[in-house]
């Protein structure tokens, strides 16, 4: 896709130089890269770390590296030995050419190769430099190595926050804390670029998978500090308030009821289950505090009616409730066959060699454009000559003047 046909694009015609491995700085890259950025992905040798993917899910006759290309479409692959002089003169030359450097390398290693921040951002007082770190800038381990599974999962609190104590820990589904991380440099990088705009300087802006792990558990962890006490982790068949619990359809479908709002939510709940007396003025279940006294018997009742039909019968029922709230609990299969899913916009065609490659779209819609990858995520690679021709063009076309004028 060319860059007239993402003129839309809200980055159109920003360039990113992307120093990327695994996911957490790729995902940022790869939103700006659906935002209309031009990000070029700068590679050693053996290629970004996470196009071992495929491999490592066992997938090596399985078309593609799912994860990989999530993350990287839309770019174009430089492949640069850093561990060269002419290869980190080649990256200079680039960045030269660039409005963000965006990189979740280690600290120690950026400085090594002479791509720090204190470098770069002297050199290029208009770049905006956007660090993804494990830990953050500062403390003991501000340079240790950091996967999200460490830095975002479980140092930060996080899953300690899902189990009951002494309970087995839930494993993290691949790269969540890395896609929210992303999301999170996407937006800075967005923000420095607004601030640059204003006063023609570049910003230093970074995050990090332990403060985006302790901001997901923010409602947690900022009233340990307001309150000095936890919050507690319920368990659904003593819930206090029933209108916020899952439950099990008779076809052994899940769902959950989200009535927040006890007083509001309780009457529909108890007309939708065939017990309108359950809400009446007396009733012992009437007041949020009869509820909560008898929370098991509530719940146990509730059990026992939800079982007698199936998850799409009670979704009939529900809707005759405007203040049912109320959602599926979906399986990944569940979900590629929900409607709703496809009509918010969730999945994007990529372009490729053969047509196109239905995805999932990066989470974010703007009026009057609809944020289409350019094409796949590139080879090892791919569009090394192309650029590194761009940038010998470019020199050229830079030293022509002084050479006229001499």
């Amino acid at each position: 896709m060319s860059d007239d046909e993402v003129t839309g694009a809200p980055l159109a015609g920003y360039r990113i130089v992307e120093l990327g491995v695994w996911v957490a700085g790729p995902a940022g890259g790869g939103i700006l890269a659906d935002w209309g950025a031009d990000v070029i992905k700068i590679e050693p040798p053996e290629g970004d770390p996470g196009r071992m993917f495929q491999a490592i899910m066992g997938g090596e006759d399985m078309p593609g590296n799912p994860p990989f290309e999530l993350d990287n479409r839309g770019k174009r692959s430089v492949m640069l030995d850093l561990s060269t002089e002419a290869g980190r003169e080649r990256a200079l030359e680039l960045i030269a050419t660039a409005d963000v450097f965006l990189t979740n390398i280690r600290t120690s290693a950026l400085a090594r190769l002479g791509l720090d921040r204190e470098t770069l951002c002297a050199r290029f007082p208009q770049l905006v430099y956007a660090l993804v770190t494990g830990y953050g800038l500062k403390g003991p381990d501000a340079d240790a190595p950091a996967y999200d599974i460490a830095a975002y999962w479980a140092r930060s609190g996080l899953v300690s926050l899902l189990a009951p104590p002494g309970a087995p820990l839930p494993f993290q589904r691949g790269g969540m804390g890395d896609h929210t991380v992303g999301m999170a440099a996407a937006a800075m990088v967005s923000a420095a670029l607004a601030s640059r705009a204003k006063t023609g300087h570049g910003r230093f802006v970074a995050t990090s998978l332990f403060r985006q792990g302790t901001y997901t558990v923010g409602f947690d962890i900022n009233t340990s500090l307001m309150w000095g006490r936890p919050i507690s982790l319920g368990r659904r068949e003593t819930m206090g308030n029933p209108t916020i619990n899952n439950y099990t359809a008779g076809d052994g479908r899940r769902f959950w009821v989200v009535g927040l709002e006890a007083s509001r939510h309780w009457g529909p709940m108890a007309r939708a289950v065939g017990h309108p007396e359950w809400a009446e003025p007396g009733h012992p279940y009437a007041t949020p505090a009869g509820r909560f006294t008898n929370a098991e018997e509530v719940i146990a009742a509730l059990d026992a009616i939800f079982a007698t039909r199936s998850l799409a019968e009670w979704a009939e029922v529900f809707a005759t409730e405007e203040d049912f709230f109320w959602a599926p609990v979906n399986t990944v299969d569940d979900l590629l066959a929900d409607e709703q899913f496809h009509a918010s916009g969730a999945i994007v065609v990529v372009p490729d060699e053969e047509g196109g490659i239905p995805m999932l779209a990066t989470p974010v819609d703007w009026d009057g454009h609809t944020p289409i990858p350019r094409f796949r995520a590139p080879k090892l690679g791919e569009h090394t000559e192309e650029v590194l021709a761009e940038l010998d063009q470019r020199a050229k076309a830079a030293s022509a003047p002084q050479a006229a004028s001499s």
